[in-house]
């Protein structure tokens, strides 16, 4: 009889554990920020913590309006994600480093344009508030942990040397920085960008996670990868 009780009490510990699972969701709020109208994004779950993908905060304003947010739904941010360092992916990043503690996370491949910042930033025209150095480098296989959630990384170079994506497959979702656009890709005649490899990262990293996955990109719409796959005319 005991151990009957014992199955009987792991397996309907075992369902419950499921049926709660099914609704944990991860909840995406979006912001687009400065000049060059840039998603930044705020990912957070039933937990209360949060990340901060991409923060482009580049005015007081604009600052203002993330840490609201964040207060009002009283989210405790615990990590700094960047899917890669081009200057607007990254305005915001003493902010919210100086403001919850948090140092930002990205790959190391993308040092080089990270180090380029302050220069970029004046070559045009625009203000720099110098972003504190990498507490963590990020790469393909690392999972990304916050409250009850979990964010994938896939490696995804081409506009950036060091562009990642982070997804999840449960909700399938992706941010997935300037590599993907609604109707697009990322473009790749900065520095670091290769066009053939974009198209590499798009076809091999981010389409076999499926037709169903909706992506939330660094500007613009968010889309998914059957509507992608069929229409977009850069990747016929």
């Amino acid at each position: 009889m005991m151990l009957f009780t014992s199955i009987g009490e792991r397996l309907f510990s075992l369902i419950w554990q499921r049926f709660l699972d099914a609704f944990i969701m991860i909840s995406i709020h979006s912001f687009t920020f400065s000049p060059i109208q840039e998603n930044t994004y705020v990912l957070y779950d039933e937990s209360g913590e949060c990340v901060i993908i991409d923060p482009g905060c580049y005015d007081e304003r604009e600052r203002a309006e993330l840490a609201a947010f964040i207060e009002e739904k009283k989210l405790r941010p615990v990590r700094l994600l960047n899917t890669h360092c081009h200057l607007d992916h990254i305005f915001g990043n003493n902010f919210v480093s100086s403001k919850y503690g948090l140092k930002p996370e990205f790959n190391k491949k993308d040092q080089p344009v990270f180090d380029a910042f302050a220069a970029t930033c004046n070559l045009y025209g625009l203000n720099c508030d110098p972003s504190p150095p990498a507490g963590n480098y990020l790469d393909e296989g690392d999972v990304v942990k916050f409250g009850n959630s979990s964010l994938e990384i896939a490696f995804t170079p081409g506009h950036s040397p060091g562009s990642i994506t982070f997804y999840n497959r449960d909700d399938k979702f992706m941010i997935a920085g300037d590599v993907l656009f609604y109707g697009s890709i990322g473009r790749t005649d900065l520095p670091g960008g290769n066009f053939a490899t974009l198209i590499d990262s798009i076809n091999t990293k981010l389409f076999p996670l499926g037709d169903d996955f909706k992506v939330y990109s660094g500007h613009g719409p968010a889309t998914n990868i059957g509507f992608e796959r069929k229409n977009n005319p850069f990747l016929k």
